[in-house]
């Protein structure tokens, strides 16, 4: 199984961490993002919207790190990543799209603004980060998961930004439910940390 992958991608350690939890190889391929390989004739054939992450399973090829997220927790994880009831499978889909919208759009975009030199208006994704993260905070004041009450890959998908927030100039310190679950998430064998975290 082979990921298409940038190493400072919140998006590719997505994967990478889930896939070490379920102890899933992967192979490693390394896109050289910021000289455009994701835009290239050959890399466009694999994936024509020209992003990463890319998973290559056999005959398989999926983008999107949610959907890659759901499919390796499906066919491989069982059901303690990704639930078979239909409201718990909800409930994991609620916090993969805030981690595809609320999280990029604020805690994600300050640190494309901050690390990466990113055009765009750093107080606004500012506040939409902290307003993001008050709403997190304060879900995991009654849960010690995001969903289901035990870890699944809304975990996985939600924490990688948040993890490297500080990379934004956005301080999470005052979030304290949210530090008890990020530690809480490490402490889960096979973990990995991306790179600034």
């Amino acid at each position: 199984m082979k990921l298409y992958d940038l190493d400072v991608s919140g998006n590719c350690y997505k994967v990478r961490l889930f896939a070490s939890f379920i102890d899933i190889p992967l192979t490693i391929v390394p896109v050289d993002f910021m000289n455009g390989e994701h835009k290239t004739d050959g890399f466009l054939q694999l994936n024509p919207w020209g992003e990463i992450p890319v998973l290559e399973d056999g005959d398989i090829v999926l983008r999107d790190s949610q959907a890659i997220l759901i499919y390796l927790a499906n066919k491989y994880g069982g059901e303690a990543w990704w639930p078979s009831e239909a409201n718990l499978q909800a409930d994991v889909m609620q916090w993969l799209s805030t981690a595809s919208n609320e999280i990029k759009h604020g805690v994600g975009e300050a640190r494309l603004i901050k690390k990466f030199g990113l055009e765009s208006d750093w107080t606004q994704a500012s506040e939409r980060a902290h307003k993001t993260l008050t709403l997190i905070d304060n879900h995991l004041s009654k849960h010690n998961w995001l969903a289901a009450s035990r870890p699944t890959i809304a975990d996985c998908a939600v924490y990688p930004y948040i993890s490297i927030a500080h990379e934004g100039h956005i301080d999470i310190d005052k979030y304290s439910n949210i530090q008890v679950w990020m530690n809480r998430l490490q402490q889960l064998p096979n973990y990995i940390s991306m790179p600034g975290n």
